[in-house]
């Protein structure tokens, strides 16, 4: 078997982006595991996971509050939803505004290489 891998640029910080995949295969290759070192867990997918999570529950037709009630859970919720901070709202407010986007069609910029859109 023959392996050609094309690395595309400049050298420089892109270098390390674009050799990881092979440094992937060859461990998986040498070890016939993954590893994990090689797959870092990505910074935004907490983030990525709430999106799902009230874009589901936007689509089951749940309220706000529900959604608030089960990310945050009911006791936060009973004490924070109305304080005067509105800093919870707020963030459930843009939680839903992400998934709506997202399920508008903002996903696709979510597939794109560089993830800049996350």
């Amino acid at each position: 078997m023959l392996l050609r891998y094309a690395l595309i640029g400049s050298v420089g910080c892109d270098a390390e982006a674009q050799v990881l995949p092979l440094r992937r295969l060859a461990g998986l290759y040498r070890t016939g595991q993954f590893l994990p070192a090689l797959f870092p867990r990505e910074r935004k997918v907490e983030r990525l996971i709430e999106v799902l999570r009230v874009a589901d529950a936007l689509s089951a037709g749940a309220s706000q509050r529900e959604i608030a009630a089960c990310l945050f859970g009911t006791e936060r919720i009973s004490r924070d939803w109305r304080a005067a901070s509105d800093s919870l709202r707020s963030q459930v407010r843009r939680l839903v505004s992400r998934a709506r986007h997202m399920a508008a069609g903002g996903y696709r910029s979510f597939l794109a290489i560089d993830g800049t859109d996350m």
